[in-house]
């Protein structure tokens, strides 16, 4: 398969990935759904892991489960708790706010020094965050307050989302230099499955597995076999045969596939707020890489000449679509 291909595939999934969720929420549980997405898709990811199975010590355990309390549990727990409150298309938009949390993470606990250029792309790019977080509060008065405060909150579990997955690639920047991929992925997947469990039991003593629909099978097997076997099949391909600092360029596509699809999935629109804080993000990333990435697609045409002076880049282990 075309490298670009993979993960334009990839990240067509992962933009969907917050409509397709919201809606099979409305059905399951979080914790249930988190639970059987990530228990299953650990079991799929079984072979491949044998088949690389290598030794770890128990200090690379210790990193990759640590690392995976913050992949899964913290990042997918509190997405999935942010989604029935707050309108879906926010999910991505606020997930651009990583590189915001690395850039300062880098600064007070690597000692970096703050880049004055790059500095002012992230400044932007927060106001437009910030925009969309705020959202909640510059809506007319046909939205009760009650409902303001549930998306204002629901904003604010993105974000402690988004934290997650900065810590974990944080921690795993190291681990995945000395671990592969799939063994990582297999061990946090089973891992962040068995924290879930004692959230899962105290929902299902009030909800049923007899009480599945469409929507809870359509989020089952979405996040089971598309959001995790495919989509993370597709992105370890990608990132084996193209420079990792173009991968960053496939996640313009998250956005629009996820408002595509949440207007006839769960009837939501961009809003004014929307609009405004998604232009402060990308002008931000403008300002911050000094040029917008031309879109993916076309370097399908060119992608097989280059393909050969790219060395092959380590594998990584990304969180960013759910």
């Amino acid at each position: 398969m075309n490298p670009v291909l993979a993960l334009i595939i990839t990240n067509f999934i992962w933009g969907a990935a917050s409509p397709i969720f919201k809606l099979s929420l409305q059905n399951i549980p979080p914790f249930t759904l988190a639970f059987i997405r990530f228990f299953f898709a650990g079991l799929l990811f079984t072979y491949f892991a044998l088949l690389h199975w290598q030794k770890i010590t128990w200090r690379q355990f210790f990193m990759i489960c640590f690392g995976a309390f913050f992949a899964v549990t913290v990042n997918i727990g509190f997405y999935f708790l942010a989604l029935p409150k707050t309108a879906s298309i926010n999910a991505p938009i606020i997930a651009s706010s990583q590189p915001i949390f690395l850039f300062f993470l880098s600064i007070f606990f690597l000692k970096e020094k703050p880049n004055k250029k790059v500095f002012r792309g992230i400044l932007i790019s927060f106001i437009g965050v910030l925009v969309i977080i705020l959202s909640p509060l510059f809506t007319n008065g046909t939205v009760s307050a009650a409902a303001k405060e549930a998306a204002l909150e629901g904003n604010l579990y993105l974000v402690i989302a988004t934290f997650g997955s900065v810590l974990n690639a944080i921690i795993f920047k190291r681990v995945l230099k000395q671990v592969n991929f799939y063994q990582v992925t297999f061990i946090s997947f089973l891992f962040g499955a068995f924290t879930f469990f004692p959230l899962m039991h105290g929902e299902v003593q009030r909800w049923s597995f007899a009480m599945i629909d469409y929507r809870g099978w359509m989020g089952i097997i979405f996040g089971v076999v598309f959001s995790s076997a495919i989509a993370y099949g597709c992105f370890n391909y990608g990132v084996s045969k193209i420079d990792a600092q173009e991968v960053g360029i496939f996640s313009y596509i998250d956005p629009v596939i996820a408002i595509l699809l949440a207007i006839p999935l769960v009837h939501e629109y961009p809003t004014l707020s929307f609009y405004i804080g998604t232009f402060f993000v990308f002008v931000g990333i403008l300002l911050a890489e000094g040029r917008i990435h031309w879109h993916p697609i076309h370097r399908l045409r060119n992608v097989k000449s280059q393909m050969a002076n790219v060395p092959t880049s380590p594998k990584g282990f990304d969180v960013r679509g759910k």
